[in-house]
């Protein structure tokens, strides 16, 4: 991950900024989510279609009036971050066809599933495309297979979420689920990174996902497969939960309990990500994320050195690995989680000590 995230990971006590971390560079489809949700009862329908629009605004202008030293730190941090600074990357080997990497965000908003100048031609052109997970292909199936294994997204040890918290704590978890549209009894044995990642959804992506609408990586996977090309998938989801759930859970409840408190904040920040991102510059986006928490210097440091290593490291690495034979043999579209691409430990410095030669297109 980014150099800045990683010093953050050292220094910083915010449990919030981590989970939204975790949420963009780790995203199971929202449609996915859902199935999970609803085939154990938990979720109340009528919240995913309150509203077709998230209204929210980029708080970044804002924030530069009302507190340009924080907007100043935010700049600065963004410009330390190593290849933060484009979505949109050319792999060149001499004697192969080059290849191209699109760092994506996995939601379905019109305005992020138009690709950066170029791209859409270099994937159309490609022989294989490569995603997080081919699993986007079949969202039902993964959603079968994950529920499979009840432990990666249940607690199956007799246990609950409130069994870990104060009263004070379960009472405020109960009251700000229930605004969600979410009974504390229906979710309490859920496990709490499967509620985080929901919760983090705004109503606008929630009810697009229930009409059928697909995110960008999963629209290139079916594109791909319709026309008779190899999809490959770096990942399964199961793996993904499997990385989470070697996390402290105190980690993940102040995680939880944190984006509940954002409430309907959290669609101003989804909205600057997502501007962020649309602009390329996505080395900003951590740094904003950690300014606008509502906890700050609350959170334990257990759990964050696992969380640099094994949500960020380790998963870098897999992806990289996995994709690199294929990367070798030339015109390749990859498409994953913007987040994985920028920073000493992201995708574009691991693939050039692979050998590639990787150039910002954006």
């Amino acid at each position: 991950m980014m150099q800045t995230v990683l010093a953050l990971l050292r220094n910083r006590r915010n449990p919030f900024w981590l989970r939204a971390l975790i949420n963009a560079a780790r995203h199971i489809p929202a449609r996915l989510l859902a199935l999970l949700i609803i085939g154990l009862t938990l979720v109340s329908h009528a919240h995913a279609d309150e509203q077709n629009t998230c209204g929210g605004h980029n708080i970044l202008p804002d924030l530069q009036k009302s507190d340009p030293a924080a907007y100043a730190d935010i700049q600065t941090e963004a410009a330390k971050t190593l290849n933060g600074q484009s979505i949109f990357w050319k792999i060149e080997k001499p004697g192969i066809q080059p290849s191209y990497l699109l760092g994506t965000m996995h939601v379905s908003d019109p305005r992020v599933l138009t690709m950066p100048a170029g791209a859409s031609e270099a994937a159309s052109k490609a022989d294989v495309i490569i995603v997080e997970s081919d699993e986007v292909l079949d969202d039902k199936k993964a959603a079968i297979a994950l529920l499979a294994k009840p432990e990666l997204s249940m607690f199956t040890d007799g246990s609950t979420i409130t069994s870990r918290l104060t009263p004070e704590e379960a009472s405020e978890l109960e009251a700000r689920l229930k605004k969600r549209g979410l009974a504390l009894a229906s979710v309490n044995r859920m496990k709490p990174w499967i509620i985080s990642a929901f919760v983090a959804l705004p109503a606008c992506e929630l009810a697009r996902k229930a009409e059928g609408e697909t995110f960008l990586d999963q629209r290139l996977a079916q594109t791909a497969a319709k026309a008779g090309k190899r999809v490959l998938g770096l990942e399964t989801y199961a793996e993904q939960l499997a990385a989470l759930n070697d996390l402290p859970m105190d980690f993940h409840i102040a995680s939880l309990l944190d984006a509940l408190r954002l409430g309907d904040k959290m669609n101003d920040v989804n909205e600057t990500m997502l501007e962020l991102y649309r602009t390329g510059n996505i080395g900003a986006i951590v740094p904003m994320l950690q300014a606008v928490s509502t906890e700050k210097g609350t959170a334990k440091q257990a759990g964050y050195a696992e969380f640099e290593q094994r949500i960020i490291k380790d998963r870098n690495k897999v992806m990289a690995s996995r994709a690199g034979p294929t990367l070798n043999q030339g015109n390749a579209f990859m498409a994953v989680g913007a987040l994985h691409l920028p920073g000493s430990d992201g995708l574009v410095e691991l693939l050039r000590a692979q050998g590639f030669r990787l150039t910002a297109m954006q």
